[in-house]
């Protein structure tokens, strides 16, 4: 017994008449006949009372026609699933991400993505950029979105948005109402920062940055995001350099200011494991995109 049998029998069973049923299914009612025929010879059953007007289902046909036609169904819907995966319609994506990317356009595009591919789930989990990098690794996520920095030679990335470096200092600061501000003017402030362990990338550059303009910074407080830098700020505990994005976060507390050293820039990217991918996540990966940010 096989799908194709099965079919052929449920197609009789519902026209009544191998005639009607033939055409149906489009075969000519020979091998229709011949099919059926088979099939009882292999259950050792009737399913079909034959005379020269008429075509009655047996007790026995009653029965395996209703199961058949569960069965014929979950087969499509096995089929139809299959090749939903196969085209990265259906399935699960596991999606790391730093903080700052609330405001950067990651809800956009996940929404975006989600509102023609329902069926494929997306679990995120907020990782700071090595966190990352190590999960992805590990196949603990299928994708990242980090802050620039050095990568694994078995991680691909794609980059998102080059945006550049603002200093955010709290609103009532002495600088507040410049409409732009040179790293060299921050020499005697102190710092917030994330600690180096957490972001190399981020402590090393902006340390370099302020190195550059003559000056070592005074780092008073090491956090892990960049909103609890913001906040920080707006809480008078010292001033900071970030991407100007996180002017979306709506503090009211802070302010910022462009540097005058235009070119700093900040770098996002996503980032997965350099091997086979899942055509969900071939899909995403080419729907991702972050618009610019101005100042």
């Amino acid at each position: 017994m096989d799908l194709r049998q099965l079919r052929y029998f449920v197609t009789v069973a519902e026209e009544l008449h191998f005639g009607r049923a033939a055409e149906k299914l489009h075969i000519s009612q020979p091998p229709l006949s011949l099919s059926i025929q088979q099939l009882e010879k292999s259950l050792g059953i009737m399913l079909l009372i034959r005379s020269n007007k008429t075509v009655a289902l047996t007790s026995a046909g009653v029965v395996l026609y209703n199961e058949a036609r569960t069965l014929l169904k979950h087969a499509a819907d096995m089929e139809d699933l299959a090749t939903r995966v196969a085209l990265g319609v259906e399935g699960r994506l596991k999606v790391g991400f730093v903080g700052a990317m609330l405001f950067r356009g990651l809800p956009e595009a996940i929404n975006a993505f989600q509102a023609k591919n329902p069926r494929v789930d997306i679990v995120l989990r907020e990782m700071n950029t090595t966190e990352q990098i190590e999960a992805v690794q590990r196949e603990q996520i299928d994708i990242g979105f980090i802050h620039s920095g050095h990568l694994p030679d078995e991680i691909q990335s794609k980059k998102l948005l080059e945006e550049p470096f603002v200093c955010c200092l709290p609103a009532g600061h002495r600088y507040s109402k410049k409409t732009r501000i040179s790293l060299r003017d921050l020499a005697e402030e102190t710092f917030v920062l994330f600690p180096r362990s957490v972001s190399p990338h981020y402590h090393d550059r902006i340390v370099a940055l302020c190195i550059n303009a003559g000056f070592s910074p005074r780092i008073r407080h090491e956090v892990r995001h960049w909103l609890t830098i913001v906040g920080l700020v707006g809480q008078n505990m010292g001033i900071a350099l970030v991407p100007s994005s996180m002017q979306k976060s709506s503090l009211k507390q802070v302010t910022y200011i462009p540097l005058t050293e235009s070119k700093i820039q900040s770098e996002s990217l996503c980032i997965w494991r350099n091997k086979e991918i899942s055509p969900s996540l071939s899909l995403f990966i080419d729907s991702v995109n972050f618009p610019a940010v101005d100042f």
